[in-house]
């Protein structure tokens, strides 16, 4: 495994990272700035990142994660201000099946200027050639048409719906999609 401290990929405003120690306090901004849009899909991650203190914990489980290979969470992270932009998860994984799930969320402020969709092409091409996964999947509402553009955009086809895959707080189970990149 590669040192945590080493970017996964470099671009021209930003680069990818692995979780660290020294994003937690960085998380906790991006999460309390983004509230709003991290708390239908992502409400894990907003829950435990509300605080310095609960991003601390939340940052430390998360390099332990990494290092033990059971879940890669990346920081999206902008050149000229060097705060957090971003995350990517490379979660769901099944070593046996070769087969992960890509999460990613961004910053209200850096939406729709193609970061996403080049930190998921990025992250695909690292899950592939560095970590040997063979089916990458991305799991997203029909709703979410920036996060179905992104899935295509980077190569991944829709496979089917999965019936109540995921409930946001305090809705109902919602259909999400499921759409799939093999190497």
């Amino acid at each position: 495994m590669e040192n945590e401290n080493c970017s996964i990929a470099h671009f021209e405003d930003f680069s990818i990272e692995p979780i660290h120690e020294k994003y937690a306090w960085r998380i906790c901004d991006f999460v309390t700035v983004n509230s709003e849009r991290l708390q239908r899909y992502f409400p894990k991650t907003l829950a435990k990142n509300l605080t310095p203190t609960l991003s601390e914990i939340f940052v430390e489980q998360k390099v332990r994660e990494y290092r033990k290979e059971e879940e890669f969470l990346f920081v999206l992270k902008d050149y000229e201000s060097r705060t957090v932009i971003g995350l990517a998860y490379i979660k769901e994984l099944d070593w046996n099946k070769k087969q992960a799930e890509l999460a990613y969320c961004i910053g209200y402020q850096y939406e729709g200027k193609g970061i996403t969709s080049l930190a998921i092409n990025a992250l695909s091409k690292y899950a592939v050639s560095d970590l040997g996964l063979q089916i990458l999947q991305i799991i997203v509402h029909k709703t979410n048409i920036g996060s179905v553009r992104i899935a295509e955009k980077s190569g991944y086809t829709w496979q089917k719906t999965l019936p109540k895959e995921h409930t946001p707080p305090n809705e109902v189970p919602l259909d999400m999609e499921l759409y799939e990149l093999y190497a």
